[in-house]
């Protein structure tokens, strides 16, 4: 990994911010990231604001119709019944990536830490990317 990160959240309803805060510096460290991106249904849960305030980085949504459109390498059925979409952080890192006519890859595949799972995605440098 070298430059700044897209992080995708996946969370239960009601996600703690210190919850969040800890898998996402258990998965990228240091490293710089651009900023956090899930479902919209989680876009005003206080704790993910709370996190990405805390980490200094907008929160980036996306519908589950737009996420479902994304191929990921860890569908689940489980997610796809309960948010209507196969993929959440997966997916939500990797749009985030290709806003702004750019794109990403996905360099780690999602990790679950208890009710807050997370994946990282790297935007190409060579592209504009992530605009808000």
């Amino acid at each position: 990994m070298t430059g700044a990160v897209v992080v995708g959240i996946g969370a239960r309803p009601e996600p703690e911010a210190a919850a969040i805060v800890s898998a996402v510096r258990k998965v990228v460290g240091d490293r710089s990231i651009r900023c956090l991106a899930t479902v919209d249904r989680r876009a005003h849960e206080p704790g993910l604001v709370a996190a990405a305030a805390k980490l200094g980085v907008p929160v980036v949504v996306f519908t589950a119709s737009e996420l479902a459109q994304v191929d990921v390498p860890g569908p689940a059925h489980r997610t796809a019944l309960a948010v209507g979409t196969p993929s959440v952080a997966e997916a939500a890192a990797l749009l985030a990536c290709r806003r702004g006519g750019g794109s990403g890859r996905l360099i780690v595949p999602k990790t679950a830490f208890a009710t807050i799972t997370v994946a990282v995605a790297e935007p190409d440098s060579t592209r504009p990317g992530i605009s808000g």
